[in-house]
């Protein structure tokens, strides 16, 4: 029977991750916890929709121009684009709203990678290492957020999706998309950023929607959202668990001899490439 790539792949990454996420990462920014990571806070009720931090990210990073935004098109991020302002009409308002990488304080994608390559940075933003990446993508299939992209058409394909300008960071300044904006999108440490969150939705409770979006969703975020409306009217997943994805599986990498966990997919893998006598189906994707 032919196998489905797509779910040989997310077999795979399910047992990549169950084999990493031993190490711990620092659950950030809870009460008693030493690590301090730097974040950005989009307040979507001051989003005008100008793109300015489309184009400053394009600008830094060597991207093409950012499109025009389209009324009935969701742009995503891609292999060009780290991050996207899109428009939807809300039970309010029109409301701007940018996506890019959330930069979880526990990452599924880095917990997945079985080489490092996809990493959480100790300042906060998770990057992604070339001289370590393997390809395998494990990092794709796990992250909750879909954000990672590869570059599919190229001969020297790469990871792409936001860093949160972390060579920017290291060097004392800030990421270029909160810079080129200055109003809708700022940056700070995470803990500072909640803080003027809540202070914001006390100060005017008739224009936000009382949630913090990626204070606690996956186990909290470097990327926190506030909206004049329920995140679910700006497409945001609100079914997405409070716990960090890799918590799910640090009680079970302790009780399963890793052995057990790969030997299954890995026997499938070799079976699968030694079944020269069949033809295969060319995979698209």
């Amino acid at each position: 029977m032919s196998i489905d790539r797509r779910n040989f792949l997310k077999t795979l990454g399910v047992a990549g991750m169950t084999l990493t996420v031993g190490k711990g990462f620092g659950s950030a920014n809870k009460d008693g916890d030493q690590t301090e990571f730097n974040a950005l806070l989009f307040d979507a009720t001051m989003c005008i929709g100008c793109q300015s931090c489309e184009k400053a990210c394009a600008k830094a990073h060597g991207l093409p121009e950012p499109e025009e935004i389209e009324l009935d098109v969701i742009k995503k991020t891609s292999e060009t684009r780290r991050g996207v302002i899109n428009y939807h009409t809300t039970s309010k308002d029109d409301v701007y709203v940018r996506n890019q990488c959330m930069h979880c304080n526990e990452p599924a994608c880095a917990a997945a990678c079985l080489t490092q390559a996809m990493y959480k940075t100790k300042e906060g933003p998770v990057i992604w290492r070339e001289d370590k990446c393997m390809g395998c993508r494990y990092c794709m299939v796990s992250c909750p957020f879909d954000v990672p992209k590869f570059e599919y058409h190229s001969a020297n394909p790469k990871i792409l999706k936001c860093d949160m300008c972390h060579d920017r960071i290291i060097q004392g300044e800030i990421p270029a998309c909160a810079e080129g904006c200055g109003d809708a999108l700022i940056y700070g440490t995470r803990r500072e950023l909640i803080a003027e969150a809540r202070k914001r939705i006390a100060a005017e409770p008739e224009l936000y929607y009382p949630e913090i979006y990626g204070e606690d969703v996956a186990g909290g975020t470097g990327l926190l959202y506030l909206s004049p409306v329920p995140f679910e009217e700006l497409g945001f997943n609100t079914k997405l668990q409070n716990t960090s994805y890799p918590e799910l599986s640090k009680g079970f990498l302790y009780t399963v001899p890793s052995v057990f966990v790969l030997l299954p997919p890995l026997l499938l893998a070799i079976h699968e490439a030694t079944k020269s006598n069949q033809p295969k189906e060319e995979d698209h994707e």
